[in-house]
């Protein structure tokens, strides 16, 4: 996201906090949020609400710490008020909402950063944005190289023959550097994925071209593993070459942060977010 992006989003999620008098406890309304996170229909946003709050039943919280329901006044015009329902959500309720919306509209997506962190300082939101990122991105290459897997096993490649399209394809994106080299070249230990040590761009260069090998597999029925190593390779070298003719050559990139310990991180904050705003028994 732009930096002034993140400025205006922020403003606008800062404008809607509010504090229980006496408890310093921060909430927010479901129908301000609402509005924010970009859904124009109530209907459509309840829906959000209710995943968020079967992922907190899942996660062995009370939900009802966190989703409040209450009835508000609104003004109709002419000085006519009528009583509609809304929701007092906790900061982990509102992080859970924003998990469980819509990852294309832009707001949602800063929302899974600025619920997640404990301060609001816009360079705090930044780096758990690029690591919400980050996350995102090895999500979606487990889940293509899963299918990949399952693709190539319908056709006659064995696991270790999946090892070997993939090193393969490695070989083509990292400019002749296998798996293996990559991860000497790295320091990264034999057990571990080396996805789990790329920088976000890199992954999602590798989650691309496993993409467009799943597509082309399927679509033209390649069966055994000398030809989808060829497809897997030369998806892997075209997207080299839009990498290179961009200035970025994956193989001269830095390792980063373990993701597990990334993952763990992520987990910590919110097991400390769960226990710093759960709403007090009498919040109306």
């Amino acid at each position: 996201m732009k930096n002034e992006v993140l400025i205006q989003l922020k403003g606008k999620f800062d404008a809607l906090l509010q504090l229980i008098p006496g408890e310093n406890v921060e909430f927010w309304y479901a129908r301000n949020l609402m509005l924010v996170l970009g859904y124009d229909r109530w209907e459509n946003f309840a829906k959000v609400i209710q995943k968020a709050v079967t992922a907190c039943e899942n996660s062995d919280v009370k939900p009802e710490n966190h989703f409040r329901g209450v009835t508000k006044m609104v003004s109709i015009g002419s000085g006519a008020e009528r009583p509609i329902e809304d929701i007092i959500l906790t900061r982990y309720a509102c992080y859970l909402i924003a998990q469980n919306g819509d990852p294309r509209k832009e707001p949602v997506a800063f929302a899974q950063s600025y619920f997640a962190v404990q301060t609001r300082k816009q360079e705090v939101i930044e780096e758990r944005i690029r690591l919400q990122e980050r996350l995102e991105a090895r999500r979606k290459l487990r889940e293509s190289e899963t299918e990949l897997s399952r693709n190539i096993y319908e056709r006659g490649v064995d696991d270790q023959g999946f090892g070997r399209i993939r090193s393969k394809g490695d070989a083509a994106l990292f400019g002749g550097n296998t798996t293996q080299a990559m991860k000497n070249r790295l320091c990264i230990p034999d057990n571990r994925p080396l996805a789990d040590f790329l920088p976000t761009v890199t992954i999602a260069a590798k989650n691309l071209a496993t993409e467009i090998t799943n597509h082309n597999v399927k679509q033209r029925n390649l069966q055994g593993e000398n030809s989808i190593t060829d497809e897997h390779v030369q998806n892997n070298k075209s997207v080299r070459g839009m990498l290179v003719e961009r200035g970025i050559k994956p193989e001269e990139l830095p390792a980063e942060e373990d993701l597990k310990k990334l993952e763990r991180r992520v987990k910590s904050s919110a097991k400390k977010m769960i226990a710093g705003s759960q709403l007090p028994e009498n919040s109306k």
